[in-house]
């Protein structure tokens, strides 16, 4: 077999030219700017809520008391939306920073802002087309335009006239003002219902001015406890020339009970990183709180964990432990606060749209050697928790077992009575059904029907019974007070006299307080 050859280009080798070389020769420079479909990636994590706690922020950093946020409808149609300020405001030079991407102004050490980014991407996140405009003391009114318009080349801004931002912030806002301060515009949203159907759009705005409101209350609520803001939402309907009621975001604390659910909590745990203090903050809420500061819309099992906050703003509303330990039902009492400020980048930095936390790989270290000056651990302190909850458990568990709730109750509802109370897993559930009651039963207020585990309800009584949800899942108040006097006439093979006595009892007072409320 020939043997092989290496020639002078073989892999092998290496000749002269090939050789590695410490410097790179340019001959020159080129400027590259982003194309303009960068606009289009921008605010990707933003959801409505982010994104307007971010422009939040920009109006905190402006110094101003109040922030409005306002839906547009006109005709019917949701068209725009506003954030209007009474900050400090913008001149040309400070507008035309603010409207560059990456551009970054001075931060002081209190500000929220940090990235250059903000505006734009929380703008972008959201809506096709964005003006800015502004009036800075001793300053004529400024205005600037963007649209995320892939066709169009390069990054120009429009120049908005000065007619026009005076008029706009000229405006009866109804929040005090004294001549200065910043106006965000969003056109052409993308997330506005496609319709100008009134119970869809009513809808639409009812369901995210609550969770505008519920997320802006949490992640500012320290701002907000210090009076340093007022943040009020509302709608405009351009038809009418009016605005409609306002609503007032209220601060949520996460950290808000009034007794804590074990003795000796709050408690500090400290750890060292080179020259800084970390201190870990741990809280562990009571059991079975009904406070919306426990719960948090979604439930207090999704956040326990870490609060981390950078110059009183919250970050991350628990939700995980980063590292520290893992999510689990037991561990859905405990809290932590941790304070970023002053901490590298390394060790725990906020993403652009300031909605969590990326923690570094010393984190979960640093949290293992924290320790309170009585000798507590972070190992310690997750005990805790999880053994008063256990005991809360225990004690909820010697209430008698009931036949579980079937159709005819709001999801969320059945869910609160299969935590609070045990169930008889064997036993059919019980169905609420509405029914026009005969001539015999019309002054009834409900049936029992043992065979089939329905409890009907006269429909004659509905109306007074209702509440805002719609379909068979209505009058939650009702059925849940139904539910918990009529169970045990489902229980047992046969209705006891005591049984047959309650229940006539009941159908005797609540028809009759079903025909007062009739104005019989």
């Amino acid at each position: 077999m020939p043997s092989a050859t290496h020639s002078s280009d073989s892999p092998g080798r290496v000749t002269p030219r090939q050789e590695w070389q410490e410097h790179v020769p340019v001959d020159g420079t080129v400027e590259l700017p982003p194309d303009r479909r960068a606009l289009d990636g921008l605010g990707r994590n933003h959801s409505l809520c982010t994104a307007l706690a971010d422009l939040v922020d920009n109006s905190i950093d402006a110094e101003a008391s109040h922030v409005l946020i306002r839906f547009i409808r006109e005709d019917g149609w949701l068209r725009g939306l506003y954030v209007v300020d009474n900050g400090k405001g913008m001149n040309a030079e400070g507008i035309n920073v603010a409207m560059t991407l990456g551009g970054r102004r001075e931060y002081a050490a209190t500000d929220l802002g940090s990235f250059g980014v903000g505006l734009k991407a929380a703008s972008f996140s959201n809506a096709k087309l964005i003006t800015v405009l502004s009036r800075a003391e001793g300053h004529a009114p400024v205005g600037r335009r963007l649209e995320a318009d892939p066709d169009k080349r390069g990054f120009h801004c429009d120049v908005v006239t000065e007619p026009f931002a005076k008029s706009e912030l000229s405006r009866r806002w109804g929040i005090p003002w004294s001549g200065t301060g910043t106006i965000v515009r969003w056109d052409k949203v993308f997330g506005f219902p496609a319709t100008n159907d009134p119970l869809r759009v009513e809808e639409f705005i009812s369901r995210s001015m609550k969770e505008i409101i519920n997320h802006l209350g949490l992640m500012m609520h320290r701002i907000i406890e210090k009076s340093r803001v007022e943040i009020l939402l509302d709608v405009e309907d351009v038809d009418k020339n009016l605005a409609g009621p306002r609503s007032r975001v209220e601060a949520i604390d996460p950290f808000g009970y009034t007794k804590p659910g074990k003795t000796g909590y709050p408690k500090d745990l400290l750890s060292q990183h080179g020259n800084l203090s970390v201190v870990f903050k741990c809280h562990i809420w009571p059991p079975r709180s009904r406070m919306p500061e426990f719960n948090l819309v979604t439930g207090a099992e999704k956040h326990q964990g870490l609060f981390f906050y950078r110059r009183g703003r919250l970050l991350q509303a628990g939700g995980s432990w980063d590292g520290v330990s893992a999510l689990a039902r037991e561990r859905q009492l405990a809290r932590v606060e941790v304070d970023i400020d002053g901490l590298p980048p390394a060790l725990v930095a906020m993403n652009p749209e300031k909605s969590r936390v990326q923690v570094g790989p010393d984190f979960a270290s640093l949290a293992a050697s924290a320790a309170a000056v009585d000798g507590i651990t972070f190992v310690d302190y997750l005990t805790d928790a999880e053994e008063r909850f256990r005991a809360s458990r225990k004690r909820r568990r010697t209430r008698k077992a009931m036949i579980p709730p079937g159709k005819g109750f709001a999801p969320q509802l059945k869910s609160t009575i299969r935590e609070e109370i045990p169930m008889q897993v064997h036993k059919n559930p019980i169905t609420m059904r509405w029914a026009r009651f005969d001539r015999t039963h019309r002054d009834d207020f409900f049936r029992v029907d043992r065979v089939d585990q329905v409890l009907w309800l006269n429909e004659r009584f509905r109306p007074l019974a209702k509440s805002g949800r719609r379909g068979s899942n209505d009058a939650a108040l009702v059925k849940s007070l139904l539910y918990l006097l009529m169970e045990q006439a489902f229980a047992g093979e046969y209705l006891g006299v005591r049984d047959r006595d309650n229940i006539e009892l009941w159908q005797e007072i609540l028809s009759m307080a079903a025909k007062v409320d009739e104005g019989e």
